[in-house]
């Protein structure tokens, strides 16, 4: 398949069942919210090292969140259930309840609640009060600027993690372009994330190691670097590799992000530097999810 000049791998991504929720930060103004969802989603990149992968959906005026302030939309992925509970309490009590003039509020409707302000409700040390709205519960919670205002519980549901798209091009700065150009356009894709600085990873894994207590390590098939010293996919023009990761509520949501951030990059043509698009997968052993780069595109082919 070739669009624009671009060649798009007959391959796909693999990627895994994970649990997700939404929070919805609000404050006096978004510099604010941005400072809460900033430290909210900081060291959240991948489950691998952090436990958690999150980051900032998107912005919200103040006619979309419950308090009518402007806001915030995060989203959180973990493998299971009992660790997103634990990394949402501990990153709501290091990180909201801190920033100043933060509230947080639940954004994702499921018959499966996992505590939001529940449990940290106890930091008002007896002085915090309830109320109950619309089947709604509300914690006011004595603060040093006011009061934090949170809503008890959140929804959890059933999401997927890994789907996933590599850019090969002649260049660092014409791969980092690239990514930036599809990462701009992804970014408009609602329920998905991508959860590396900036949206981009260099660091590409394979499953496996030459030292055993490695379960991953560098995806040496697609490092430039090592193109005599290994069974290369990279063809001698090809001196930079970029990876955008997605994580996203539903299958669905994360193929349009794919479409849409591969269609952006196809865009730029020829002259932009990118010679192909790829995808990371382990042979399709690992995750039950397969994103086929020929499907999600066909539409857009030439």
């Amino acid at each position: 398949m070739i669009i624009n000049s671009i060649k798009i791998d007959d391959t796909f991504a693999e990627a895994f069942n994970m649990r997700g929720t939404r929070v919805l930060i609000t404050a006096q103004n978004h510099k604010w919210a941005y400072h809460a969802a900033n430290a909210m989603t900081g060291f959240a990149t991948s489950v691998i090292g952090c436990g958690v992968e999150a980051g900032i959906e998107r912005e919200l005026s103040a006619d979309e969140t419950p308090d009518g302030r402007p806001g915030i939309s995060i989203l959180m992925f973990a493998m299971g259930s009992k660790v997103l509970m634990q990394q949402l309490e501990t990153r709501m009590g290091q990180c909201i309840l801190t920033c100043p003039t933060a509230a947080a509020f639940a954004g994702i409707e499921s018959d499966d609640q996992i505590s939001l302000g529940k449990n940290l409700r106890y930091f008002g040390d007896g002085y915090q009060t309830s109320k109950l709205i619309n089947g709604k519960r509300y914690w006011r919670i004595p603060v040093m600027d006011g009061e934090f205002l949170t809503e008890e519980t959140t929804g959890m549901v059933r999401a997927i993690g890994g789907g996933n798209f590599l850019i090969l091009a002649t260049s660092q700065p014409a791969a980092l372009h690239a990514a930036e150009t599809a990462i701009e356009a992804m970014k408009q894709v609602p329920n998905v994330i991508m959860p590396f600085p900036g949206g981009v990873v260099r660091s590409g894994s394979k499953v496996g190691s030459k030292y055993p207590k490695m379960f991953a390590s560098t995806n040496d098939a697609f490092c430039p670097t090592l193109k005599g010293l290994v069974n290369s996919e990279l063809s001698d023009n090809i001196e930079s590799v970029m990876e955008i990761v997605i994580d996203g509520l539903t299958f669905d949501d994360i193929a349009t992000s794919m479409r849409v951030g591969i269609q952006a990059i196809c865009d730029l043509g020829e002259s932009s530097g990118v010679k192909r698009i790829s995808a990371g997968n382990y042979g399709g052993k690992l995750g039950p999810h397969h994103f086929k780069l020929h499907e999600i595109m066909g539409s857009a082919s030439s």
